[in-house]
């Protein structure tokens, strides 16, 4: 990646490390809930697959969706956390994995079908009734989905949220869920099995995923060469976490270029009947 310029304008101060006991506590709990997400999505899954074997997500949908609760067991563990407090490429770490790898192996185990294949019918069909809803059709639109996603990027790297997230552990803990929750919601309506009530044609969902793309970029160029930024450490970690996001998020983009191209299917045209005799 070829810096904007020689000199990088972010400021030189390290960041602050979170106090012990809160930080092992905020350490502790994400963990617990990720452990109770794998669990119960296990339970729905086995339940599902009793009713009708034959239909609803396979082994390797539950496979997918274990490894994006290990993946982001792996980003909330202690030495994981304690490095993103310390140092801003463990941030950008922390945020790739958060934000992008462990939401495409989520979306991409189905946990919506594998919620309606294990819910009774009545509560399947009301449950159904909301994703047709307007609101969610709003929300799981593509463009609103990489707004909150990619178009958040520049309000946490380019104003004082990031130093305030690193000095506050509540604040830090709301910044992951908010990477979680939009890198969840931009895969879904991108490239998930699950439906989805906005999803536009593949080449719609193309031309967004690309966006996302551009956006990561330029961010990622604008932080390596120091422009717009307000990010409290050292230069060589700041362009250490820029390399992160620049090299880490198109990997992150490819494989979800590869979910959305696998989930395309060609539209076939009706055979012609024959004129009748």
């Amino acid at each position: 990646m070829t810096p904007a310029m020689p000199l990088l304008q972010a400021a030189g101060h390290p960041m602050h490390e979170h106090d012990g006991g809160a930080s092992s506590l905020q350490t502790v709990l994400p963990l617990v809930a990720v452990a109770l997400v794998a669990a119960g999505y296990l339970a729905l899954w086995r339940r599902g697959r009793r009713r009708n074997p034959e239909r609803g997500p396979g082994r390797t949908r539950a496979a997918a969706f274990l490894a994006g609760c290990a993946l982001l067991a792996l980003a909330l563990s202690a030495p994981v956390d304690a490095f993103a407090g310390r140092d801003f490429r463990g941030h950008m770490l922390q945020h790739l994995i958060i934000g992008m790898y462990a939401p495409v192996a989520l979306v991409l185990g189905a946990p919506i079908t594998v919620l309606l294949r294990a819910a009774p019918a009545a509560r399947a069909r009301r449950m159904t009734g909301v994703l047709r809803s307007l609101p969610l059709r709003i929300v799981a639109h593509p463009v609103t989905a990489l707004v909150l996603s990619a178009g958040t990027l520049p309000l946490v790297y380019f104003t004082p949220l990031y130093n305030a997230a690193m000095e506050h552990p509540g604040l830090h803990m709301a910044l992951h869920v908010h990477f979680l929750l939009s890198g969840c919601l931009f895969a879904w309506v991108i490239a998930g099995p699950d439906p989805a009530p906005s999803r536009p044609g593949v080449l719609a969902r193309l031309v967004v995923l690309g966006a996302a793309v551009a956006v990561h970029a330029t961010v990622s160029q604008l932080i390596y060469g120091g422009f717009l930024i307000d990010v409290h450490a050292p230069i060589a970690q700041v362009r250490g976490g820029a390399e992160l996001m620049y090299y880490g998020g198109d990997v992150a983009e490819l494989l979800l270029a590869f979910a959305l191209v696998a989930t395309w299917r060609p539209t076939r045209r009706p055979a012609e009947r024959p004129a009748p005799a």
